[in-house]
């Protein structure tokens, strides 16, 4: 078999996951795309250690055996992720990087010239000039997110 095969299939799978990586927004799917790219170059190992063996015929077969810790590593890697992504989901209701995102960027509320609870005017003084909005109870914010 000619070398070409494999790297041009270890190659697509590859870009495969980078797209998967780059264009998906739920959590779960981005590691099944990092996982593609850790098969992709497992693929690849595999195929230049045999390719490498037939031209030395004493070889150690180093490719297959890095092969192996590979895949015990992407094993340990998708059980921590899922793990973590299980927890966010649980706490924030949702697997999605955007959003996770947006809260993690979220302004921090409380400071004098925010609006948040440490502002004690008159309720006609909001930030801009305007009247002050009342604040919504945390339920029927959730609700409105939901």
């Amino acid at each position: 078999m000619h070398l070409a095969y494999p790297a041009v299939l270890a190659a697509l799978l590859f870009c495969t996951g980078l797209y998967g990586v780059l264009a998906r927004r739920n959590a779960i799917l981005v590691l099944m795309s990092v996982e593609l790219m850790l098969n992709a170059v497992n693929l690849n190992l595999v195929a230049f250690d045999v390719w490498l063996s037939r031209a030395a015929r004493d070889t150690l077969h180093s490719g297959q055996a890095l092969t192996l810790f590979t895949i015990a590593i992407a094993a340990a890697e998708i059980g921590i992720g899922l793990a973590i992504v299980l927890a966010v989901h649980r706490n924030r209701g949702t697997a999605d990087i955007d959003r996770l995102r947006d809260t993690a960027e979220g302004p921090e509320t409380g400071g004098p010239d925010d609006g948040g609870p440490d502002r004690h005017g008159p309720a006609g003084d909001g930030p801009d000039g305007g009247p002050e909005e009342a604040p919504v109870p945390a339920d029927e914010k959730a609700e409105a997110t939901a």
